[in-house]
């Protein structure tokens, strides 16, 4: 028996059905993208127990899980800070291993066999200031001037006292050809100018070699057949008795 609905109620029931339907797609599309959403947040695991969860701040993760893993096998925690400088550390003592340590790096620069310096104290002394920086009227360990270096080298190698300012010094002292030079001897220039006035001033050594505060490598060693220094020099001193 077939049954004819009025046009009115067969359009209701079309109306009814398609508008469940669009409600029952929307849930179920709801539930097709939560699903998808939770798959994404999900963390994604890789090697070595390092997990990244996006949005999260994996790099973040990827080093708290490092430092925990570190942390069970009793390592020390990775961290991210610049390595700190290690200062080179100068020699002081007087054992003999140090002390032909000294020799050799001194005999290399003093053109010398290393058995010629057998003058512990000048080494170490020459050490300790080796590259400090010049600064005028400076005798710290911070800065020190040419004059200034000359004097505390006198006065803790030799127990020598002399005045501070280099012009002094050469009146201080009695002349010394320069032939004759000997270890301790001080010898001095004139470095401004056309003047005869002595301006700077350095510690003979041996070999022609002085040791000095220059005014831009600091605390070092030069040799007077330099061209510049043999220009400059104007004479040799020694500290009378």
């Amino acid at each position: 028996m077939k049954i004819s609905l009025p046009p009115y109620i067969a359009l209701l029931f079309m109306f009814t059905g398609c508008k469940a339907f669009k409600t029952l797609t929307a849930k179920d599309n709801s539930a097709a993208n939560s699903a998808t959403a939770a798959n994404k947040t999900k963390s994604i695991s890789f090697l070595d127990d390092i997990t990244v969860t996006p949005g999260t701040g994996g790099e973040r993760n990827i080093t708290a899980s490092k430092e925990r893993k570190n942390n069970k096998k009793g390592n020390a925690p990775v961290t991210t800070e610049p390595p700190k400088t290690i200062k080179a550390v100068t020699l002081t003592t007087t054992d003999n291993s140090n002390m032909a340590m000294l020799q050799m790096k001194y005999a290399g620069l003093l053109n010398v066999g290393p058995e010629q310096l057998t003058n512990t104290q000048l080494l170490q002394t020459i050490d300790h200031w080796w590259g400090t920086r010049y600064c005028y009227g400076g005798q710290t360990d911070d800065c020190i001037d040419c004059s200034g270096f000359t004097q505390l080298l006198l006065g803790q190698v030799y127990n020598l006292h002399i005045p501070r300012v280099a012009q002094d010094q050469y009146d201080s002292t009695d002349r010394v050809k320069e032939g004759r030079l000997t270890e301790g001897d001080l010898v001095f220039f004139h470095t401004t100018g056309r003047g005869k006035s002595i301006t700077h001033v350095g510690v003979y050594i041996t070999n022609n070699k002085f040791a000095h505060a220059s005014t831009t490598d600091g605390v070092t060693i030069a040799d007077l057949d330099d061209p510049y220094w043999k220009q400059r020099y104007r004479g040799a001193g020694r500290v009378g008795k």
